[in-house]
């Protein structure tokens, strides 16, 4: 199909950006979400906002003690970065995942993030990491925690007129474990269930999940379960029988509730041994 008319601003910094985003706008980043709905007529914004060649939204730093990510890096840059090779190699095992090389390419953490799709790579792996999403408007910066960033199917924190500007990450301590396992649509390459663990030298375990419900979730019962204890078997099995306790799971034509909750279990038990 053919998306109704729309106007197209091209802007070249993020203010810019900001003052050009009115009434029934849109950003457009890397576009693999917002043009195929808009092609679709799902989506109907009257002006696009295309911030693809804003320098200041790409590029990986590591600066007062933090891992910083500009909303428009793309995926296949993050796969491809040593520092995030080396400080958070779950974002790089994750980020090398999503769909295929041509939307690993052009798509953006930031525009995925916007996006909040409860089946992307990106949502958990924010969680597990703790992760601090920095926005911007007309009103100045302000930085919500991944944790209060989801607030339900395709739903943000974000307000109208709020760009993400960067993703904030503590540098891990050293010997930190990272883990991202997850059950693949074949198709899309999105996660039917996504499993990221963070695990860090004192035992304290982040776990987040993906796909398993309309909302990307940090799961407390099984971080109960393993925080601070040895990753024996017995640790282990406890973790997965608490895994997305009193969660609505989600049921669709590729898992139902019961698959999804199997793999939800299956798929920590492999998060939680890589991490062991």
């Amino acid at each position: 199909m053919i998306p109704v008319a729309f106007d197209y601003q091209r802007a070249t910094t993020v203010d810019e950006a900001i003052a050009a985003l009115s009434g029934d706008s849109k950003i457009l980043a890397g576009g693999h979400s917002l043009l195929p709905a808009m092609k679709l007529r799902l989506s109907q914004p009257a002006k696009l906002v295309d911030i693809t060649r804003i320098a200041a939204l790409k590029g990986i730093k590591e600066e007062n003690g933090e891992i910083v990510i500009g909303a428009g890096t793309t995926h296949g840059d993050i796969a491809k970065d040593d520092l995030i090779k080396t400080k958070l190699p779950f974002f790089a095992d994750g980020a090398s995942m999503i769909g295929d090389v041509q939307v690993r390419n052009h798509g953006t953490i930031g525009g995925s993030l916007a996006h909040a799709d409860p089946a992307a790579d990106w949502t958990a792996l924010v969680l597990a990491a703790d992760a601090a999403i920095e926005v911007q408007s007309s009103s100045g910066k302000r930085i919500i925690k991944a944790t209060d960033f989801f607030t339900g199917l395709f739903s943000t924190a974000l307000e109208d007129g709020e760009i993400i500007t960067a993703i904030r990450i503590a540098v891990p301590a050293a010997g930190t474990k990272t883990s991202y396992q997850k059950f693949v649509q074949p198709a899309s390459r999105f996660a039917i269930v996504g499993c990221a663990v963070m695990r860090a030298p004192d035992g304290k375990t982040n776990i987040a999940f993906t796909g398993v419900s309309d909302n990307p979730f940090r799961d407390a019962g099984a971080e109960a379960a393993v925080s601070g204890k040895t990753l024996d078997n017995a640790t282990i099995s406890a973790a997965t029988n608490a895994a997305a306790a009193g969660v609505s799971i989600m049921s669709d034509h590729y898992a139902s509730e019961p698959y999804r909750r199997h793999l939800a279990k299956v798929y920590l038990k492999k998060a939680l041994q890589a991490v062991s």
